[in-house]
C-alpha cells in the first residue's frame, strides 16, 4: 500500500475519532436525527476503510475484522435510543473500538513506499532492472513488477494485434499481471517506465491506461528512464542534437515528474532541447523555466550499463538448439558475430535495407565453418514493416523464415540482449543504442554500409 493510501486511510480513521465528542454532544442535546446521520457517515468511513483494504491485501486481516466490530458497535448503539440505559455502555465501546481499528492499521500495514514498474517489451527490461532490484532489497520499500501489454499500430493509426510478454522476463524477477494491480485504486507513491511515446509513435503503442499523461494523475512521482542508450554528445554540438532531439520532447518527458538520463551531458542536451520545443508548441510557465527542468532532469547514469556491468559471460545459459550453430566439431567455439538491424536504418533505407540483410546473409553462410551468425533484428522491426511499409512485409517475412529454416545461424527474437552482447565475440550492424552498450565490452564493432553489397565484389 502507498504511503499516500495509508495517510488517507489514517486520516479518515482520525475524523471518525474525533467525531465520537460531536456523537456526545448530540446525544447531550437529544438530537437524534443528527446524531443517527452521524453515525451512518462512520458506518460508510469504515466501509470506505475496509474496501480499500481489501482491494489490495484481501479479507484476511485482522484490521478488516476489527472494522465489522466497529459497524457491529454502530448498529448497536443506534439501536439503543429505544433502550437509553444501554447509551453509555455501547458509547463507550465505539470509542474504544476506533482505537483498536488504528492501532490494528499502524501494525499490520507498514509505513513503506510503494514503487512500481510498468515495463512494456520484455528486451527493453534491463533499462529499469537495476533500480527495481535496488527497491526490492531497501526494506523501507514495496515494489512491483507489473509488466504491461502493447499493441502493433495498424496502418491507419488504429490499434492492432495485442502482446502480452509477461512470461519472458528473467526468472529472479518477481512479476504481477497487470489485470491483478489496480494502479488507480493503489496510488503508487513512485512509478517507473521506459516507454514515453504515449499515442505519438506509429508503430506500436502501450495501452492507453498506461500512457505518461494518465499514470500523472495516480502517483506523486511518475520517473521515466529511456529504453535506450544514445552515442554521447557534446552539449555545444547541435548539427549532432539535432539528430536526436525529437527524444527530448515527447509525453514521457513531459509529463514525468523526473527524467533519469544517462550523463551529465545528456541531462544537458535534454533541458535546452525540452524548453525549446516546450516554446514551440505554445507551452509555458514550468515547461519553460530552466530552474523546474534542471530539478526534473537527472543525469545519474542508465540502468542498462549496469546490466552490462554486473553480467557474467561463465553464467549464461545457451539454448541446446544453438550448440549445433556456435560449436564446430571438435567442441571448440567459432567465432560469434552479433548482427544486429534496426528500426531507423530499415525506415531510411526500405528495400535497399532488405537487399542488404539479404547480401550479409549470404555472405555468411559461406563462412559458417569458421564463423556462427547470431542475428537479432530490433524487437519491434516487424511492427514497424507491417505499418509502416507493408508492401515490404511479404519479401523480409520470406527472407527471415527462410534462415530460420535452414539452421545454419541463429535467429535471436529473445527478450534477453545481454545474452547476445555477452556471447558474441564481435557486433557488425546498423548504428544504435546497442552500440553504446557493447563499447562497454571491448569487443571489436563494425557498423554496416548498406551501400556495399559483398555480392556484388
Amino acid at each position: 500500500m502507498s504511503q499516500a493510501i495509508r495517510k488517507q486511510i489514517l486520516s479518515i480513521v482520525d475524523t471518525m475519532e474525533n467525531a465520537n465528542q460531536l456523537l456526545l454532544q448530540l446525544l447531550t442535546e437529544n438530537n437524534f436525527d443528527d446524531f443517527v446521520d452521524l453515525l451512518t457517515q462512520c458506518q460508510n468511513c469504515a466501509i470506505e476503510i475496509g474496501t480499500k483494504i481489501e482491494k489490495i491485501y484481501g479479507e484476511n486481516l485482522q484490521t478488516i475484522h476489527t472494522l465489522e466490530v466497529y459497524c457491529e458497535y454502530i448498529y448497536l448503539l443506534a439501536e439503543s435510543l429505544n433502550t437509553p440505559e444501554l447509551i453509555a455502555n455501547r458509547y463507550e465501546q465505539l470509542c474504544g473500538q476506533i482505537s483498536i481499528v488504528k492501532n490494528s492499521i499502524i501494525s499490520e500495514i507498514p509505513d513503506k513506499k510503494e514503487v512500481v514498474f510498468f515495463p512494456y517489451n520484455a528486451s527493453m527490461w534491463d533499462s529499469l532492472e537495476s533500480i527495481y532490484l535496488a527497491a526490492k532489497k531497501d526494506p523501507h520499500c514495496d515494489a512491483f513488477c507489473v509488466p504491461i501489454p502493447y499493441y502493433e499500430k495498424n496502418p491507419d493509426g488504429s490499434l492492432g494485434k495485442m502482446y502480452y510478454e509477461i512470461d519472458q522476463y528473467p526468472s529472479d524477477i518477481e512479476v504481477i499481471d497487470y489485470r491483478e494491480y489496480d494502479f488507480k485504486e493503489r496510488r503508487p507513491d513512485t512509478i517507473y517506465i521506459h516507454n514515453p511515446y504515449d499515442n505519438w509513435n506509429h508503430v506500436t503503442s502501450v495501452h492507453p491506461d498506461y500512457y505518461a499523461k494518465n499514470l500523472r494523475e495516480y502517483t506523486d512521482k511518475l520517473v521515466y528512464i529511456p529504453y535506450f542508450i544514445l552515442g554521447e554528445i557534446e552539449p555545444s554540438n547541435q548539427a549532432a542534437i539535432n539528430g536526436m532531439k525529437h527524444f527530448c520532447f515527447l509525453p514521457g518527458t513531459i509529463y514525468a515528474n523526473k527524467v533519469i538520463l544517462q550523463s551529465e551531458n545528456m541531462r544537458q542536451i535534454y533541458i535546452n532541447e525540452f524548453i525549446k520545443a516546450a516554446a514551440e508548441n505554445g507551452l509555458s510557465g514550468p515547461f519553460v523555466d530552466r530552474k523546474v527542468q534542471e530539478n526534473k532532469f537527472l543525469g545519474l547514469g542508465s540502468p542498462k550499463l549496469d546490466k552490462i556491468a554486473s553480467s557474467d559471460k561463465s553464467k549464461l545459459v545457451i539454448p541446446e538448439e544453438w550448440l549445433p550453430i556456435l560449436q564446430k566439431s571438435d567442441g571448440t567455439y567459432k567465432k560469434i558475430v552479433f548482427y544486429n538491424t534496426t528500426i531507423a536504418a530499415f525506415l531510411h533505407h526500405k528495400e535497399s535495407m532488405l537487399d542488404k540483410i539479404s547480401d550479409v546473409l549470404n555472405f555468411f553462410y559461406k563462412e559458417q565453418n569458421e564463423v556462427a551468425l547470431l542475428w537479432r533484428p530490433h524487437p519491434l522491426m516487424e511492427s514497424t514493416i507491417k505499418s509502416m511499409s507493408p508492401k515490404l512485409w511479404d519479401q523480409y517475412q520470406s527472407m527471415v523464415e527462410n534462415y530460420r529454416n535452414q539452421g545454419w545461424g541463429i535467429y535471436d527474437d529473445s527478450s534477453d540482449l545481454n545474452r547476445a552482447i555477452l556471447l558474441s565475440d564481435c557486433y557488425y550492424g546498423d548504428h544504435s543504442s546497442v552500440v553504446q552498450l557493447y563499447q562497454e565490452t571491448g569487443k571489436p564493432i563494425m557498423i554496416q554500409n548498406i551501400g556495399i553489397l559483398y555480392g556484388e565484389e
